[in-house]
């Protein structure tokens, strides 16, 4: 297999790599909508988007959570001191926040229309909803785990 094609030609590589994060991410952070989705929707609930967006997130802010505990304990053994613990907590809110909204625009309206389109044709997994809830709890506690670490 050739990979020179891969290869940025100005020697970005750090933006190829977002690129393909990116990606990956929202592609997976959209199947596990579309399945919180297909769960409720069957389940007739008038609330399935709701329900799904609010999933993804509290998933994603789980998420959030873990990486700025484990950030902050790394920062903290490395003797770095960049921000005060408030304005970290206060960031991490309002990053919580426009994860919040930036979901409530993306999974409403057309766009999800066209993802939903895009996932009935894939015919994709079917997860667990007990596996799927326990998600964010597992981050929360992992983020539990990490913060008594430090």
């Amino acid at each position: 297999m050739d990979f020179h094609i891969l290869k940025p030609a100005n020697g970005k590589h750090w933006q190829v790599f977002l690129i393909f994060i990116s990606t990956f991410f929202m592609t997976l952070f959209d199947a596990l909508f579309f399945n919180v989705f297909k769960h409720y929707k069957d389940a007739k609930s008038k609330k399935a988007n709701q329900m799904a967006t609010l999933y993804i997130s509290i998933l994603q802010v789980a998420i959030l959570l873990v990486l700025g505990v484990f950030f902050a304990g790394f920062f903290n053994q490395m003797n770095m001191d960049t921000m005060s613990q408030d304005k970290a907590w206060f960031l991490s809110v309002l990053a919580a926040v426009f994860i919040f909204f930036k979901n409530w625009i993306q999974y409403a309206g057309r766009k999800r229309k066209v993802l939903n389109a895009k996932m009935l044709k894939k015919k994709g997994t079917n997860y667990s909803m007990v596996m799927l809830w326990l998600l964010p709890i597992a981050c929360v506690v992992l983020a539990l785990v990490i913060l008594q670490a430090i």
